[in-house]
Parts: C-alpha cells; structure tokens; sequence
C-alpha cells in the first residue's frame, strides 16, 4: 500500500514537471538517472507556469496535499511570490462521504442507539464538506436549549491512516530535500513538514477547537465587534463537535452586504480592530480568517458585527513577542529603520554578530520604496512579508507564531480591503498600536501590574511577618558562619606563614653550612651552623 501511494506520488509529480522545479545542477546523478529511466512518466503540462503546475499536482493527491499546499502558501518567506500566490487559490474540493455513516458515527461518538435521542431533527446532506470534516445540520431535542439549530461537524472517517501514510512520506521526501538540494538548509523542508504535522493533527481533534471557540467566545463575550457561536461542549467529542447554528452573510459575498446596507468602512476598520485586539489584547488569535470563515451579522447593517466559525488553528504570542511587534509596527510608521534593526537583534532573532549598520541599510533600501506611495495603497502584511524576507537574509530564524500571525494579517488586509478599497490599515492600526504600548510603560504600566497582582500580594500579606522573621534569622546565621569562616582563614593564613619563615631559616642555614664548609672557614664556625641548622630545621617540622 505505501510502496502503491509512493508510486502515485512520483508519477504525479513527474506528469506535472515537478521535478523542472529544482535545477538540474542541484540533483545528484543517481536522481538524473533515475529520471531518464521513468521515461513514461512525461511533463504533460508544459505549457502551464511552475506554480500552476504545482497547485494542480497538490490537488489531484488529495486532502493532505491540498492542505500542505494552504499551509505553504502562508511561507512567503520560503516561496517566489508567484508560487505562493497560486497555491494561496487551492480549495478543498472534496466529495462528502455518506451521510448515513456520518450518523453512525455521531451516534457512536455520543454512545447513543438513535441520533433522534438528541436530535429533533438530523439532516444527512451534508451542509458543507471539507478535506478534514464534513457539517451536518440538526436541531437540539432536550434540556433548556432544545429548539436550538444547531451544526454538527464530524471527522472523516478513517481518515487518520490516510493522513499517517501521506505524513510519513512527507516527511522522507522532505529528509532527501534537506540532504540534497544545496538550499535545503534555508528551505528547512523538515521543520516545514513538522509544522504542518503539528497544524494538521490539531485540527483532527474536535475537542481541542471547542476548546479555542470557548476561549474565543469569552474574550469577545458581549462585544460588537465579533461574535463566536455557542459550543455545546456536552455534545462534543474528539471526532464531532456541536455548535449553534449562525445565520450571517459571506463575507465575501460584498454584492450582499451592499444590499443589506451595511457600513462597509467601518466593517473593513472593525475587522482590522478584531484582529490586533486578538494579537495584542487576549495573545490568542484565531488563525485561519479565510473567507470561508467569517461571515456577517445581518442584524444591525449599519452597526456591524463579525461572525466567526472553524477554530481548528489558533495562534499564541507571549509578552516578548507582543511588544517586539507593536515597537516594530510602530517604528515603521515612524520610519526608524535603525529602530527595527536593532529589534530585530535585541529580540534574538537576528544573531548578535550582525552588522546593525548593514541590516538598516537593507531594511530602508525595502521599505522607502513602499512609503513613497499614498498610504491607502500601501500593504501592510506585504511589509511584513518584505521585513521577514530581508531579516532571512542576516540570518533571522524563521518563528512559528509569526508565519500564522502574517497569514492572518494577510487575510485581515485582504478582506478590509474588498470591502472597503480606500482601507488605510496603517491609520486604522497606528492609535490602537500607541494606545496598547503605552499601557505597556509608564504609570499606566504600574497600575496594570498592581491590578493583576494584587490578589497574590493579598494572599501573600499574612505571611509577611513570618517569612521576615526568617529572613533575619537567616541573615543572622550567614553573618556568624561569615565570620567563623574569617577566623578560619586567618588562622590558615598564620599558620602559613609561619611555615614559610621556619623553611626560608631552614634553607639559609643548610646554604650557610655548605659555604662556610667549601670556603675552608673555621671548623667549629662549620659545626655551631651545621647545629643551628639542625635545629631549626627539627623546630620547623615540630610547628
């Protein structure tokens, strides 16, 4: 079977020129070899682009490839941009099992003889289908939210094995990539492919994005801004999870929105608020904001609210990295480049050993271009995408939680923009950016941190006495075991001293007896030193 898949592979990847991806001086002669032998497996598609080409590849391997194909379209930082592009179109485009079996397995997961135990109703066409999971619709039958409309989505079935055999050959191609190809070590394939294991895998549990849509929906509990659905966390499984059903508008879907009345501007502004309230306020950040998943409330049109749905992939900054990217953004603004430079280097990210000088000047040889252009028209996650690219260049490391970050700024830019095409990110994220840093430092600083850590002070307070009370007796123990230690070494240095001069006296009086002896002096001068000597010597060893 595996040997089968791998044969699959290859000739798709030969059909499609894959192979004409790689420059022939790269590929060692054994692989040159080898492909003049598989002469049956021919270019079919010479006449398309390379990123064309691979796109179409991806797709007919199926779900896994096409999701590795999504994942390596955020890796603008790995990629030429027209490949990046083309794989940044892939859709799932995959058949929905049966929707019998998709019942079979709901009941299963909820240990339940007959879906109509919970359900009032259960509709087996599916909604919806994707390469990971499919969303049936249905409607709660028992507890205080029966007649609740609700969507119900379950994981493919044996879809696991599918996925472990694609992974594993994934990740020997990405092995022979890394060892082979003279850039593999900058493409890092392995590091690519783990981290798309790692994306992959969370996504096939269902309890783990409950878990983030619960997370979420707190965050943004009575807010205008976004709205997450209700999960119903005693119907869910690790292989289905129940959610309330939403009624909104595709966000994609602007002839709609335009219909309903909605406020386009301050649409394209709010979503632009959401995501860096995500990003900077709660550091959880809902990293899949394709089109597919967001859609718009029709209550309210000229008061709009986000809908958000698909949890699976969710993104995390700790405090270094939130202040690491506010002081950048805002030194762009600002056009500090000598600023972001040395950010780069203090962060870590760039090595210490690199010229600061040298990485300002590639930085503002980028970015001046860029300004030069009205505001409106210039691309705030391309200037990312542009500073990540020149860093690789001084040798940044790539970070995880930055590649998620600047797709999910991609996306956010993408949509302001459709919906609203005169969008000024930059003036829109430019208040909220000094606003958040200067609760950062300074007063507002203080009081944050007093707020947050009152309620450990307070359970701390009566111990006070008792910890001080120790801390002296402490002092007071290491004071005396100072000083005993003092006197010790004044006596060992005494004592040292002493042997030193008793030998010095030694040694001068056995010299003293040899040159009265080889000097031809007196011979009881000779033997009163010789007896001094001795005696010296026998007090020496005595002390």
């Amino acid at each position: 079977m595996r040997i089968q898949r791998l044969y699959k592979i290859t000739k798709t990847f030969l059909n499609y020129g894959l192979d004409q991806l790689i420059p022939a001086r790269w590929l060692p002669w054994s692989v040159r070899v080898a492909r003049v032998l598989l002469f049956w497996m021919p270019n079919k598609h010479r006449d398309k682009s390379d990123g064309v080409r691979l796109r179409l590849a991806l797709e007919s391997l199926g779900p896994v490839w096409v999701k590795f194909g999504q994942m390596l379209s955020t890796r603008r930082d790995l990629l030429p941009p027209d490949i990046a592009n083309e794989l940044a179109m892939l859709q799932d485009r995959v058949k929905p099992f049966p929707g019998e079996r998709a019942q079979a397995l709901i009941e299963q997961a909820l240990e339940v003889q007959d879906i109509s135990e919970i359900f009032a109703d259960f509709e087996q066409t599916p909604l919806a289908s994707a390469s990971i999971a499919q969303v049936h619709t249905a409607t709660l039958k028992e507890g205080a939210d029966a007649g609740q409309q609700v969507v119900i989505k379950v994981i493919r079935p044996d879809i696991r094995g599918a996925i472990d055999a694609d992974l594993k050959l994934m990740d020997t191609l990405a092995a022979v990539a890394a060892k082979h190809l003279p850039d593999g070590r900058r493409l890092r394939p392995v590091e690519v492919v783990a981290e798309y294991r790692k994306t992959l895998l969370d996504e096939l549990d269902l309890l783990r994005e409950a878990a983030n849509a619960m997370q979420l929906r707190r965050n943004f509990e009575d807010s205008k801004l976004l709205y997450i659905p209700t999960v119903y966390g005693d119907y869910s499984r690790s292989n289905v999870m129940v959610m309330e059903r939403i009624d909104g508008i595709a966000i994609s879907d602007v002839e709609t929105l335009n219909a309903y009345g909605v406020d386009m501007k301050l649409l394209a502004e709010r979503g632009v608020e959401v995501f860096f309230t995500q990003v900077f306020r709660d550091s959880f950040f809902h990293a899949d904001m394709h089109p597919g998943n967001i859609f718009v409330s029709k209550q309210h049109p000229h008061d709009p609210q986000y809908l958000g749905i698909d949890f699976g992939i969710i993104g995390t900054l700790n405090r270094e990295d939130k202040r690491y990217l506010a002081e950048n953004f805002l030194a762009f603004f600002n056009r500090d480049y000598r600023k972001v430079a040395e950010l780069h280097i203090d962060s870590g990210w760039v090595p210490a050993h690199v010229n600061v000088e040298a990485f300002e000047s590639a930085i503002r040889t980028v970015c001046e271009p860029i300004f030069n252009k009205p505001l409106a028209e210039i691309s705030f996650g391309h200037v990312l995408v542009n500073l990540f690219n020149t860093a690789r260049r001084f040798e940044m490391v790539v970070q995880p939680q930055l590649v998620l970050l600047q797709k999910t700024l991609l996306y956010v830019e993408g949509l302001g923009r459709t919906l609203y095409p005169q969008l000024d990110l930059w003036e829109t994220a430019k208040p909220f950016l000094e606003r958040w840093m200067q609760e950062q430092v300074g007063w507002r600083a203080v009081v944050n941190s007093v707020k947050e850590n009152a309620p450990y002070w307070a359970e701390k307070l009566p111990e006070m006495p008792t910890l001080l009370y120790d801390y002296l007796q402490a002092q007071q123990r290491q004071g005396q075991w100072q000083q005993q230690l003092a006197q010790q070494l004044q006596q060992q240095q005494q004592r040292h001293s002493r042997r030193l001069w008793w030998g010095m006296m030694s040694a001068a009086g056995v010299l003293s007896t040899a040159l009265f002896w080889t000097s031809g002096q007196p011979h009881s001068l000779t033997v009163a030193t010789a007896i001094a000597t001795i005696a010296t010597i026998v007090l020496s060893w005595r002390n």
